[in-house]
């Protein structure tokens, strides 16, 4: 399959954005619609879905009177960008890549980032059995991935293009999976995997609780940052500046108390999963990840050179309007 089969399949969030302009969905002035995957890189979101569960809304409190937040859980970054272009989501917590790839298959109309949430907790791993101990060893092998074109799928072919290899999306030197991560663990465990590039919870389910072990880990690579529709900050920029105040002061609240945190987003988790994650799962992962509202357009322009190295961007427009800080 060409490389540009690849471009065409990932990049049909292009359609969903041609699709959802002239007929995009109105909500409620009153309703705010936040989306996040359940993931621990996503911390800020499971913490404060866990207290809008339990009456004490953190985003409820400090956004105004009579805010209602509706949130919405994905299993990765392109199904919450086209959610965005379809006008059904006003903002969501996401990896780079899904960001940077609708704010440049929009012309830099649809999407802004307004501050950083999590670096870190993102890895490749492979079984502790296996005799692959360098690059070149994975030719000729499954690595899965958590959905086409988000950011560990996007940085895995990058790396993979890095080293040598002709990367496809049926095939190529070495064969790249988009799996969904509860997906991913039973094939895992069916031994039907040579490796997994994923993020926090599921990199350390799989190091503690199913023998693998880490090859690679982006230690301080950006992985979670705070995107809205571009809309929400035209129309009502109030909330968007009081949004990305409070995410602020939530992400501080972590980093002050990490044993409640932690114990937030282990019952969110369970909630949102359907399966126990054990606060030990969520206390090895927490070690692996930096919460900051920091971002900076360096690393964002890294993130869109691997997007065209792995065969997803071709043409780009500049980044200047996609960072915004709201006042």
């Amino acid at each position: 399959m060409k490389r540009t089969s690849v471009s065409t399949l990932v990049l049909g969030l292009a359609a969903a954005l041609a699709a959802g302009c002239g007929a995009r969905e109105t909500t409620d002035p009153g309703t705010l619609r936040i989306g996040h995957f359940p993931n621990i890189t996503h911390a800020q979101a499971l913490v404060a879905h866990a207290m809008s569960r339990e009456g004490r809304g953190w985003f409820e409190q400090r956004l105004g009177p009579g805010i209602r937040i509706e949130w919405f859980v994905y299993n990765a970054g392109p199904s919450a960008m086209e959610a965005i272009f379809a006008g059904s989501l006003d903002a969501t917590y996401v990896g780079p890549s899904p960001a940077l790839n609708a704010h440049l298959k929009s012309n830099g109309d649809e999407i802004r980032i307004i501050a950083g949430a999590a670096r870190g907790g993102s890895a490749l791993l492979v079984p502790a059995e296996s005799s692959v101990s360098a690059p070149a060893d994975f030719r000729g092998r499954t690595i899965v991935t958590p959905q086409l074109g988000n950011t560990q799928d996007v940085s895995c072919r990058a790396w993979l293009v890095a080293h040598g290899f002709h990367v496809t999306q049926m095939g190529g030197d070495v064969s790249v999976l988009p799996v969904a991560n509860p997906e991913m663990l039973l094939m895992w465990a069916q031994k039907k995997l040579d490796a997994a590039w994923t993020v926090e919870p599921w990199v350390s389910i799989l190091e503690r609780d199913m023998g693998a072990r880490i090859f690679l880990e982006e230690k301080d690579a950006v992985t979670t940052v705070l995107a809205v529709a571009a809309a929400l900050s035209s129309e009502r920029p109030q909330m968007t500046a009081a949004l990305a105040t409070a995410h602020a002061e939530l992400t501080q609240w972590i980093v002050d108390n990490p044993d409640e945190a932690r114990s937030l987003v282990s019952a969110e988790l369970q909630r949102e999963t359907g399966r126990p994650v054990s606060e030990e799962i969520v206390a090895s992962a927490w070690q692996r990840l930096r919460f900051t509202t920091d971002i900076e357009l360096a690393p964002l322009t890294q993130f869109v050179d691997a997007a065209k190295a792995a065969g997803f961007l071709r043409d780009t427009v500049g980044l200047e309007r996609l960072i915004e800080r709201p006042r």
